[in-house]
């Protein structure tokens, strides 16, 4: 099983939407490096660290987990959709999706508490200029955000 940060910004998908809609594809992503972690890496079942960006207060806002394989996002063929990419075809799709589940809401965990535990150090969204909307987790820095969000702030 392997663990990743997916960032949403709340006022396009939240933690709410995700829970309402249960399973729903995790579409728009246009950075090839996140695309091929959806299509090499992930597998139905891994963890998913559901995190709020773009907003007041970013940070992880809940705990979900990858229900699908990779399939094409559609929103690429769309011409009156935002993530529209006229390059793309159905032929040759060039930007995929997984669904995720959300499976529970979490008090929100803010950067500066995520800064302070020693074990998160090296987690890709805590360092300097990370941009990407889906990295990696480590099983420690997984571990470590569980404990995070168990302990009353």
């Amino acid at each position: 099983m392997k663990y990743w940060l997916m960032k949403s910004e709340p006022s396009e998908v939240s933690i709410d939407d995700a829970l309402r809609h249960g399973a729903a594809p995790w579409f728009g992503v246009r950075n090839y490096q996140a695309r091929n972690f959806m299509r090499d890496q992930m597998q139905i079942g891994d963890g998913v660290l559901f995190y709020h960006s773009s907003c007041d207060e970013p940070g992880i806002a809940g705990i979900a987990e990858v229900a699908s394989t990779a399939y094409p996002d559609a929103t690429q063929f769309d011409s009156k959709s935002y993530y529209f990419d006229p390059k793309s075809t159905v032929e040759n799709p060039r930007w995929i999706l997984v669904d995720v589940k959300a499976i529970r809401k979490t008090r929100l965990l803010g950067l500066a508490e995520m800064r302070s535990d020693p074990d998160l150090a090296s987690m890709v969204v805590l360092q300097k200029g990370s941009r990407l909307s889906i990295t990696p987790v480590t099983a420690t820095e997984w571990k470590a955000v569980l404990k995070l969000l168990d302990k009353s702030k």
